[in-house]
């Protein structure tokens, strides 16, 4: 093959490989780029073939960090369960401080694990979601005669835009900061709260935040385990429910003949089946409102991008097709129909 000496301006031969052609010198160069290239940035390929986003696999110790506060966390409710200590919540006292500290100790573990993979904008969030915890559980959980809660409406926000550990992280931090400031009796709930931050976000995670009534469904599952998790310190430390609505519920089911640990698990399913199928719903409310701009900033809210229907689709493909905006496309179509 024929080369050009570019000072000279002359000809020169070069022996050629048998086959060779322009063709395959050309992809050898680039496969060759290609190459140099991925050495340069091992880790930029994020995305599969269908572009989709991937995220690496957390390290082992994170893992290992997170495992290790959910079984903190479950110890300490196994612990409240076994030894039943009645001046648990009446004030800050050595039993109190104990459950506390074990709670606060799975929520460090939490915290350990998962903070790293949380973005910042999640961790300046996550203090307004609690303040919100804390003000509407206070008023209807404690003040008012509605036999809901409504205190985990921030954690479950934090599940869906976060992840299932981000959520039941803010779960924890409400519980203790609540009881530490206002409630001691709810610390002893802590566990609950937990597993509903957790839930959310698994929920979020199967796509039970496309549609809303996926979120309800999603809910009312999501409000049996939390109520099973609630009833027995509900019933064998207080002796029933706490907030006016809840505690007015067992003692009528209890003035109709129902054992205490019975009325508790009535009460506390209902209660909580209705009321964390409300907060998935008003979570999902939140999400859906908020800007496209402000969704990518917490990439875990890919999973739950809400459904077109399938009018929006085939209006957005026309409009696509015509080289039209979708709003354009619309208000055109209905002014014809209009004429």
């Amino acid at each position: 093959m024929a080369h050009t000496d570019p000072h000279s301006g002359q000809g020169s031969v070069t022996a050629a490989d048998p086959g060779e052609t322009p063709k395959t010198r050309t992809a050898e160069s680039r496969t060759t780029r290609s190459r140099a290239s991925k050495a340069r940035t091992p880790h930029a390929s994020t995305t599969d073939r269908a572009g989709n986003h991937i995220r690496p696999a957390p390290p082992l110790w994170s893992v290992l960090a997170l495992t290790a506060g959910a079984a903190v966390i479950v110890g300490t409710y196994l612990w409240v369960l076994t030894t039943q200590p009645a001046t648990l919540g009446a004030d800050l006292g050595n039993t109190t401080l104990g459950v506390m500290v074990g709670y606060l100790l799975g929520a460090v573990l939490i915290a350990a694990g998962t903070l790293p993979r949380i973005p910042r904008s999640v961790l300046a969030l996550m203090p307004v979601m609690i303040a919100l915890n804390i003000a509407t559980g206070q008023i209807v959980g404690t003040m008012t005669p509605i036999p809901l809660y409504l205190d985990s409406l921030g954690t479950v926000i934090i599940g869906v835009i976060a992840g299932p550990a981000a959520g039941a992280l803010t779960g924890i931090l409400t519980n203790v900061i609540w009881g530490v400031t206002i409630n001691p009796t709810v610390i002893a709930f802590t566990a609950g709260a937990a597993f509903i931050g957790a839930a959310a976000g698994w929920a979020a995670r199967l796509g039970g935040f496309r549609r809303i009534w996926w979120a309800v469904i999603a809910g009312a599952l999501a409000g049996i385990p939390a109520g099973l998790i609630a009833t027995p310190v509900a019933a064998f430390i207080y002796g029933g429910g706490l907030g006016v609505g809840t505690g007015s519920v067992v003692a009528a089911l209890q003035g109709a003949g129902a054992s205490m640990l019975g009325a508790a698990t009535i009460q506390g399913l209902g209660s909580d089946i209705a009321d964390k199928a409300i907060i998935f719903a008003l979570a999902f409310l939140v999400i859906a409102a908020l800007p496209s701009r402000l969704r990518s900033r917490f990439p875990f809210t890919e999973h739950s991008k809400v459904k077109r229907s399938a009018a929006k689709r085939a209006a957005a493909k026309r409009s696509a097709a015509q080289g039209t905006p979708p709003d354009t496309a619309g208000s055109s179509h209905a002014a014809a129909s209009s004429h």
